[in-house]
């Protein structure tokens, strides 16, 4: 069994299509088909099945990348931890963020971090608030910012970086465009814009208009800050964003107010995996993150 074999059959595994795989591993079709059939014959099973145009793991097929998936994580980190011994200032960092931090809390903290370790580099991966603690319960990521911050978790642990504010925002020419605070009841009326259902400042702005008594009527669903901004500048109706996602400026640009009732904040954290070591860079750098958000 070759370490290539593996590192196919879980390509193809999260594809679920040889040819995506391939394209991915930037080899030929037949020489992803080729190591998966030497694989499954050394094994004696089947891991695959075909349904339609895609590859779907039988039940063994399941059990088998749970631990491939273990095996060839706990490889790169030993590969890691040599380069760190070697040069700990010539490591790399794994970091997932969700997209309403990448605007500018995480540019901004990357550049702080980098100037005192220039060698340093960083893979990132933008997720939802599920898909970053499962990157990081994986280990396929070392650390994660999140938000809202888990109160408690079985396979993952950190600490609240910062609490911030949700700004209501409205189109500029909306009756209350004026106000420099408001009732978040004043908006029961208005048409929302939100993110889709797999992202937690949905549930947030869900919540907190519970909170005031209503429950929004939405028109128009998004996945990103910029869209959900874009939109109600445009007139399309109302929401709300938290401060960092409103800090650019534009021509086209929503007006922002302060919620007084009830006030809406969320907590935004650092993950890291329960019970593992950091890599060496990865711990300088999350106790970076602690000063600096000190």
């Amino acid at each position: 069994m070759e370490l290539r074999q593996l590192q196919y059959f879980v390509k193809v595994a999260r594809k679920q299509h040889v040819t995506q795989a391939a394209e991915e591993l930037h080899v030929a079709q037949s020489a992803v088909s080729r190591q998966i059939h030497m694989l499954e014959e050394e094994l004696g099973v089947d891991l695959f099945v075909q349904k339609g145009r895609n590859l779907h793991l039988t039940s063994v097929g399941h059990l088998f990348l749970s631990r491939v998936e273990g095996i060839l994580t706990d490889l790169e980190r030993a590969v890691g931890e040599i380069h760190e011994f070697l040069d700990p200032e010539a490591g790399e960092i794994r970091i997932g963020f969700p997209h309403s931090l990448v605007i500018n809390l995480l540019p901004a903290v990357v550049a702080a971090f980098k100037k005192n370790h220039p060698n340093v580099k960083f893979r990132l991966r933008q997720g939802t608030y599920t898909s970053l603690i499962r990157d990081v319960s994986r280990g396929e990521i070392d650390l994660a910012f999140i938000s809202p911050f888990p109160k408690s978790h079985e396979h993952v642990t950190g600490e609240i970086l910062l609490t911030e504010e949700l700004y209501a925002i409205i189109p500029a020419n909306h009756i209350l465009a004026d106000y420099t605070s408001i009732r978040l009841e004043q908006l029961k009326n208005e048409p929302f814009v939100m993110f889709s259902e797999e992202y937690t400042l949905r549930t947030i702005v869900m919540d907190a208009c519970q909170k005031a008594g209503f429950v929004p009527k939405i028109e128009f669903e998004g996945e990103e800050t910029d869209t959900i901004r874009g939109l109600v500048a445009a007139g399309m109706g109302v929401s709300l964003l938290p401060a960092m996602a409103l800090l650019e400026s534009g021509q086209t640009q929503p007006v922002k107010i302060r919620v007084t009732d009830p006030q809406v904040t969320r907590t935004v954290g650092l993950i890291c995996r329960k019970d593992v070591k950091l890599p060496l860079v990865a711990e300088v750098f999350r106790r970076f993150l602690y000063d600096y958000f000190k």
